[in-house]
């Protein structure tokens, strides 16, 4: 209420966040904190032109954001909010340190679909393409942004398919440039199988985008999600396109069908990672030609030992 009383007085709005910036740590205040986002968020757009209220703001909303998903609370942002979150990013815009801050609660309010529908309605995406473009080396803000994009492409109710086009070649250019990162390159694996279900892909991104995906699984052999995001994203690719599946076939840098079954073999135990091979296997036999070179490859006895592995699943 005092913060609401005098919205034009930077040093209220500065000492309200403070204040409740100290009850952060005590359990009891929580639910009470939950209830002071949107107050927080509009405090940030009044006054945008103060860097020092921008960051002590997003610092108490990321706390907040931090115990609600630590609780299991979902925090459906509404649409003000995301609002508010925008014109601080685009005000900002070149501040790669507080980006990086804001980048990061961005990706936790994204986690709730209702926030995240109110992010896309409010106009967010070519910002975060903006950025991504600008902040290339950045792996804190490349993760952050791949997985909101992730969060924004796989909403059902879809209606930026031209402005998520535009985010293939930024997403494969964080892919590439990360591709030793296996946490930038796992966020970026997600959002191309976001993109790729969305069907954003034009014919010439087939092949490159296949080889790169290879590359990011070759790379980081160990990480079993980001391996399962990589064969998610080839099988929505293969379903759109034969070209993706031979270049899975004609991976120059050594047989993508030896790499299939070395992820499978390394990750015996992961019937999520296998579920994902499979789904990519079944759309490569649609081709003919595909099948008759996975025949020679003996994928048959891959398959085999997957049903053996899995044999309730």
């Amino acid at each position: 209420e005092f913060m609401q009383a005098s919205w034009d007085s930077e040093e209220v709005q500065a000492k309200g966040i403070q204040h409740l910036a100290s009850f952060v740590e005590e359990e009891s205040a929580f639910p009470y904190l939950l209830r002071c986002t949107e107050v927080v968020a509009l405090a940030m757009k009044t006054h945008i032109d103060s860097l020092d209220l921008q960051v002590e703001g997003c610092n108490l909303l990321l706390d907040i954001l931090s115990q609600a998903l630590e609780q299991g609370v979902t925090m459906a942002l509404d649409e003000s909010v995301a609002s508010c979150l925008l014109h601080t990013v685009r005000k900002h815009s070149e501040n790669e340190e507080f980006l990086s801050k804001l980048c990061t609660l961005l990706m936790m309010v994204s986690a709730s679909e209702v926030a995240a529908e109110n992010l896309r309605k409010v106009g967010i995406i070519p910002d975060l393409l903006s950025i991504l473009r600008r902040f290339l080396h950045n792996d804190k803000i490349c993760f952050s942004c791949c997985a909101v994009l992730w969060s924004l492409a796989v909403s059902e109710d879809n209606t930026d398919q031209a402005v998520l086009e535009g985010a293939v070649p930024v997403t494969s250019a964080v892919l590439q440039e990360h591709l030793h990162n296996g946490v930038v390159a796992e966020s970026a694996c997600s959002a191309l199988w976001a993109l790729a279900l969305q069907g954003c892909f034009t014919d010439s991104d087939y092949e490159p985008t296949a080889a790169l995906l290879l590359d990011a699984v070759r790379n980081n052999p160990e990480r079993a999600v980001l391996v399962k995001n990589g064969f998610l994203a080839l099988s929505s690719l293969v379903r759109l396109s034969e070209t993706a599946a031979l270049a899975i076939l004609l991976d120059p840098r050594g047989s993508g069908t030896e790499l299939l079954k070395d992820e499978f073999y390394l990750h015996f135990d992961e019937p999520g990672l296998a579920g994902a091979l499979c789904l990519l296997l079944n759309e490569m036999v649609q081709y003919d030609e595909v099948m008759l070179d996975m025949r020679s490859q003996k994928v048959e006895k891959l398959l085999s030992e997957i049903k053996f592995q899995f044999p309730f699943s």
